[in-house]
């Protein structure tokens, strides 16, 4: 049987609606004489970021975590805190491809949410970037308490935007995250850049 026309989208943030420089931090990594992706490296680890994404931590103790981690590396404490203050700065860049399909949906009367795995500054950022008013509902996992993949944020998601599981389509850039998508009931689509914005305006039958 032909699934119904989805009635709202969900995007994911960063990979698909902001983008990072890896030259800008790069050139962070080269000037604090770390190796190329020892920042992004060191602030991921799940058991360090993991508390943030769930709202456990704030953004702050998080970072400063990563810090005491890269004293060694960086050499020295205010080295490495200058080091994370200086990649910190960098808020990314909005995707004008994306953003301006997501004001073509919302133009056609369908609702937007962008459903994040985020901190305690996602409001933050999304003033910086200009993107507070450009969706209907930001769905943050450190405010809900649970993030992607879990069947639970997803149930969240399509509370926060008032259109049921099945009706919703969710794009992200993470496998994981299509994955849990789909497993809560969600149409996903798994992004690769903006040629899927092809397929996301037939799914929606803009």
């Amino acid at each position: 049987m032909r699934r119904q026309r989805a009635r709202a989208l969900l995007v994911d943030l960063d990979g698909v609606l902001r983008h990072f420089s890896t030259t800008t931090t790069q050139e962070i990594e080269r000037r604090y004489g770390m190796e190329p992706g020892r920042l992004w490296e060191t602030a991921s680890v799940w058991g360090r970021m993991q508390p943030a994404l769930a709202g456990e931590v704030t953004h702050a103790q998080w970072m400063s975590t990563v810090v005491g981690e890269l004293v060694f590396a960086a050499g020295g404490h205010e080295r490495a805190q200058a080091a994370v203050a200086e990649w910190q700065a960098d808020r990314g860049a909005v995707d004008a491809d994306v953003l301006d399909f997501i004001r073509s949906v919302r133009t056609a009367g369908l609702p937007v949410g962008i459903a994040t795995n985020g901190t305690d500054v996602l409001d933050a950022d999304l003033d910086t970037l200009g993107l507070a008013g450009e969706v209907d509902v930001v769905v943050n996992s450190s405010a809900v308490g649970v993030h992607k993949p879990a069947k639970e944020f997803f149930v969240a998601a399509c509370q926060a935007i008032r259109v049921p599981p099945p009706l919703v389509l969710f794009i992200d850039d993470d496998d994981r995250a299509v994955r849990g998508a789909r497993a809560a009931g969600l149409s996903a689509l798994r992004w690769s850049g903006p040629d899927d914005l092809r397929y996301v305006r037939a799914a929606l039958e803009l």
